[in-house]
C-alpha cells in the first residue's frame, strides 16, 4: 500500500521542518509549501491526502487558502488541518466554518501531531469508503475484511442480508420512504451484532438492500434470529395501519394488472468456512448466491 502524501503549508521554515521530520518518521510522505500561493498550486500538482495549514501567513492567511480549497469540489474529501500558535477560540471556529477537519495548537505534543492526522485520515477514508445512505462500510473494506481474515487463518462466519418484496414497497410508497427501510434495516442489524456479536464484528452494506455481517460460527445464528424477529415487528411502522391488517400491498406489474405483493421480510444467508475451505470474497459470494 503507498504512503498517505501529506502537504505542510507553514511560512516558518522551522516549523514545516518539524512537522515533516515527526510526520516523515511515522511514516508519511511529506511535502511542503512556504506560502498559501505555493500551497494551493501543489495541492493542484501533487494531490496530497491531507493538508496541514499555517493560518498566519503573509500574502494569503491560511484561512484564505481554506476557503479557495474548499470552493473547488474535487478537495470536497481532502482533509485540512489548521495550525495556529495562539489559543484563540475565534480562530478554532472560524477555520471550522470554512471546511477544516481539525486544528492543532503551537506548540504541540509529537504523539498528539501523529494521532491527529493518523485519526483524520482514517475517518476521511472510512467516509470516502462508506454507503452515504447508512453510514455502513461498503464493498471495498468488505473485500478487504474477508481476505484479512482468510489470510489469518481465522474460523468466520459471513451473513448475507436481503430485504424480500422491497422493490414492491419502494413502488408503492416512494423513494423517500424506501431509504428509509433501508436505514432501519442498517440499524436494526447493527443493534443485533452489538447485542449478540463479537467485539470485532464487522457490518458492511454492499449496496440497495443488501447487507453483510462477518462473526463467528456460534454467534452468527443467534445475530441473524434476532435481526428476523426486530425486523417483522419494526417494520410494519414503515407501512400504513390498512397494508399491515391486510398483509400485502397492491402494486401494478409489467401487464398493467394489480398484483398484491406481500409486506416486506428479510432473508439472511450464512456462509462459514468451519466445516470448508473459503478461498477469497468472490468465492463466499458465489456460495450465498447459490443458496439464496
Amino acid at each position: 500500500m503507498s504512503k498517505k502524501k501529506i502537504l505542510i503549508i507553514d511560512d516558518s521554515q522551522f516549523m514545516a521542518n518539524l512537522i515533516s521530520e515527526i510526520l516523515t518518521e511515522a511514516g508519511y510522505d511529506v511535502i511542503t509549501a512556504a506560502d498559501g500561493y505555493q500551497g494551493l498550486q501543489k495541492v493542484e500538482t501533487e494531490k496530497p491526502d491531507l493538508v496541514i495549514l499555517d493560518i498566519v501567513m503573509p500574502g494569503i492567511s491560511g484561512f484564505e487558502v481554506c476557503k479557495l480549497l474548499r470552493s473547488d469540489d474535487r478537495n470536497n474529501l481532502m482533509p485540512i488541518i489548521m495550525l495556529t500558535a495562539q489559543e484563540n477560540e475565534d480562530d478554532k471556529l472560524t477555520g471550522l466554518e470554512l471546511g477544516a477537519d481539525d486544528y492543532i495548537i503551537k506548540p504541540f505534543n509529537k504523539r498528539e501531531l501523529v494521532s491527529r492526522v493518523r485519526n483524520t485520515l482514517k475517518r476521511i477514508d472510512r467516509n470516502r469508503w462508506a454507503n452515504p445512505l447508512t453510514g455502513l462500510r461498503g464493498n471495498i473494506e468488505i473485500e478487504r475484511e474477508i481476505q484479512q481474515r482468510i489470510a489469518a487463518g481465522q474460523v468466520f462466519t459471513v451473513v448475507y442480508a436481503d430485504i424480500d418484496n422491497f422493490k414492491a414497497y419502494n413502488d408503492v410508497y416512494g423513494y423517500a420512504c424506501g431509504d428509509r427501510a433501508i436505514k432501519m434495516t442498517a440499524d436494526i442489524i447493527v443493534e443485533n451484532v452489538k447485542r449478540f456479536g463479537n467485539a470485532d464484528d464487522f457490518v458492511g452494506h454492499i449496496g440497495g438492500d443488501d447487507f453483510l455481517i462477518i462473526s463467528t460460527p456460534e454467534r452468527a445464528v443467534t445475530i441473524a434470529e434476532g435481526i428476523i424477529a426486530d425486523f417483522d415487528v419494526k417494520t410494519k411502522k414503515l407501512y400504513q395501519p390498512r397494508d399491515v391488517e391486510r398483509g400485502y400491498v397492491v402494486t401494478i406489474n409489467r401487464g398493467k394488472e394489480d398484483v398484491k405483493v406481500p409486506l416486506i421480510t428479510i432473508s439472511l444467508v450464512l456462509v462459514t468456512n468451519k466445516h470448508r475451505e473459503l478461498v477469497s470474497h468472490g468465492h463466499i459470494s458465489e456460495i450465498a448466491a447459490a443458496l439464496k
